[in-house]
């Protein structure tokens, strides 16, 4: 059995706000690689998956199979494996990479899978009957996707979307692991100096949710835009 005991339970040595104040300035030097690297991930994320989503979506086994595959493998395994791999791994066969296009590559590669599955559904909302009247209309397959069906897949496909992007932003804090200059890695650094560990994770945690919380607001806006004329 495990026993609570909260008797000498003191909130100041749980998180000190003064030390938290001290040091935030140095916690807020890693928003800009975490954004970085959710951003360009999720940009790499959405090429990927686009093309994995067509592919996922086609007839020709040639194409569905692999990427059935890949999906199913990317979304089976921990993506700090990927990060080990390419940061660690890639060195060692010749191919010298650094840390942030290691966390880059590693969370788009990653991301990649679950946005096929999410532009694959969205593709599918759309009216077979849009398809057809595009042909009889003499559209080429490109140019259905690109006047038609991706426009109205898209406000489907912007709420799951934001969420694998949020997801993203805090999962950069793996990054930390392979020396990436992020939020967590700065909060490991004051944690260093402070001797006060719990302090400094829990500034990080507020400054994630604030990151959060601004691109929430954002997600609203797209979601409102997108909406306006349904």
């Amino acid at each position: 059995m495990i026993g609570i005991e909260i008797d000498d339970f003191e909130p100041g040595k749980l998180f000190n706000f003064q030390r938290s104040i001290e040091n935030l300035p140095l916690i807020l030097e890693g928003i800009p690689y975490t954004v970085l690297v959710a951003l360009a991930g999720m940009v790499l994320g959405l090429v990927l998956g686009f093309f994995l989503a067509l592919a996922r979506s086609s007839a020709q086994l040639w194409l569905q199979l692999p990427a059935r595959f890949y999906i199913s493998f990317m979304r089976g395994t921990p993506i700090l494996v990927y990060l080990f791999v390419i940061y660690f791994g890639f060195p060692a066969v010749g191919i010298e990479i650094n840390a942030v296009s290691a966390a880059v590559l590693g969370f788009g590669t990653n991301s990649a899978a679950y946005v096929a599955e999410i532009i694959r559904s969205s593709l599918s909302s759309v009216d077979e009957g849009q398809w057809e009247s595009s042909r009889a209309l003499g559209f080429s397959y490109w140019k259905t996707l690109q006047r038609i069906i991706v426009p109205q897949a898209t406000r489907v496909a912007i709420p799951p979307l934001a969420n694998v992007f949020l997801d993203l932003l805090k999962a950069t804090s793996l990054a930390a692991m392979i020396t990436v200059p992020e939020i967590l890695n700065k909060a490991q650094i004051a944690a260093g100096r402070t001797v006060d560990s719990m302090t400094m994770y829990i500034t990080a945690a507020l400054v994630y949710w604030a990151l959060t919380l601004l691109f929430s607001f954002f997600q609203n806006y797209l979601e409102k835009r997108y909406n306006r004329y349904v």
